[in-house]
């Protein structure tokens, strides 16, 4: 790495000579950082999995339902088309 560029994202991650000039990286605390990364991101992936599951289950839920919804819209329509009132329905005239 090049220490005046890891100083540019972290300064924290940098040591500086007695003129304040960069001289090296802090590569312990590189690691130490990354890992803590690492462990945030994959706490954010395993959060993401649980709520692409959930909106899975929701979706197969709302496919049911339209399904029903469908069937009984077809059903009414084929009353309609053969002149039967369907049940609980009432006709305006």
């Amino acid at each position: 790495m090049i220490a005046e560029d890891v100083e540019k994202v972290n300064p924290d991650l940098v040591v500086c000579d007695d003129d304040g000039k960069v001289s090296t990286v802090r590569y312990e605390a590189v690691n130490a950082m990354l890992l803590n990364e690492f462990l945030k991101e994959h706490r954010t992936v395993q959060e993401q999995h649980a709520t692409i599951a959930e909106l899975g289950s929701a979706v197969a839920e709302q496919r049911k339902q339209i399904e029903a919804l469908t069937a009984g819209l077809q059903w009414v329509t084929a009353q309609l088309e053969s002149g039967k009132r369907a049940p609980g329905v009432a006709t305006n005239n």
